[in-house]
């Protein structure tokens, strides 16, 4: 109790300075999105209607440590501001729409990706130097190699564009109502299928690597020699023994995958013009939206964090050594 004590001080510090880095880093920009909007757009605006703006936007003139005070009161009470490109639309309606979308999609894949490339490097560990070894571990090394946005293009314009298959983009066929229905559950389903086998593709790769290598270190540890010794089948010995120890460090990567779900997959989404988190992040950056910005990244970043401490506690849970310590 005392350590996960510790680690949940430790997560709430690194929320705050990162809250902090994410109140500083627009403010030291030039200018604010305000100006920057009607600039661009060549509109001018007398400085009582400019300043009415700024505080409909929330962008309050006063001292830096009263703004940072304010700032830090609205994440706790979940304000996150109105959106500029989307106005009047707050800022938490914004994202919660997008977050179903990239949740259903990206936390998917994500399992699928985990259970796959677990279980392939088990196996393709414990057959060490065999065809399907071989097979598996340069199939895996291939994929991660390759950008994600090359493996997003390629899977779009083989099974969109020349077999004309699924559809190029969009979440669901626009000509429907949403709503809970077989249709348009059907539709949803059928408009993912690429999006899902490009993130499948990036990130099974990872999965069976780590898994495989971590296999590798211990197959020569001696509590496996005795298990092999004492007549276990060689399934017992590939997962009771071998598979849970070497499980520890795959899970941290799978918090790291688990933390960027919320953060979307930029790349794909963008590809594929799906409605997520992370092609709603490229439309804020396009038009300079920081409470977007800013809230977006804070949501990336307590994710990242509550996955790692998800990581710890179960740490303890998968290795007893931990309980002792």
């Amino acid at each position: 109790m005392a350590f996960l004590l510790r680690r949940l001080v430790f997560y709430m510090a690194a929320f705050i300075a990162a809250a902090t880095i994410n109140f500083f880093l627009p403010r030291l920009m030039p200018g604010d999105p305000v100006q920057i909007m009607f600039s661009s757009a060549g509109a001018e605006l007398p400085p009582e209607s400019l300043q009415a703006l700024k505080l409909t936007f929330g962008f309050v003139d006063g001292p830096l440590w009263q703004q940072y005070l304010t700032y830090l009161g609205s994440i706790f009470t979940g304000d996150l501001g109105r959106s500029i490109k989307y106005f009047p639309l707050p800022v938490t309606s914004v994202l919660g729409h997008a977050l179903v979308w990239t949740v259903g999609l990206m936390g998917t894949a994500t399992i699928i990706s985990f259970a796959l490339g677990t279980l392939l490097g088990i196996v393709a560990a414990w057959r060490r130097g065999s065809r399907f070894d071989v097979v598996v571990s340069v199939g895996a090394i291939f994929a991660t190699s390759v950008p994600a946005v090359v493996t997003s293009l390629i899977v779009l314009f083989i099974f969109g564009f020349t077999l004309g298959w699924f559809p190029n983009g969009y979440a669901a066929d626009p000509s429907l109502d949403p709503a809970f229905s077989l249709q348009y559950i059907g539709s949803v389903a059928y408009h993912g299928i690429l999006p899902m086998v490009t993130l499948c593709t990036v990130l099974i790769g990872g999965f069976t690597v780590t898994m495989r290598n971590n296999m590798i270190n211990l197959l020569g540890e001696d509590y496996i020699v005795m298990a092999r010794a004492k007549g276990l089948s060689d399934r017992h010995v590939m997962l009771w023994y071998a598979a849970r120890n070497a499980l520890l460090p795959t899970v941290s990567s799978l918090a790291i995958a688990i933390g960027t779900i919320l953060g979307g997959s930029l790349v794909t989404e963008v590809v594929y013009n799906y409605p997520g988190l992370g092609n709603i992040l490229y439309q804020a950056i396009l038009a300079r939206d920081y409470p977007v910005i800013q809230g977006q990244l804070l949501i990336m970043t307590a994710t990242m964090l509550i996955a790692n401490f998800i990581v710890d506690v179960s740490y303890i849970l998968l290795d007893p050594r931990l309980k002792g310590a």
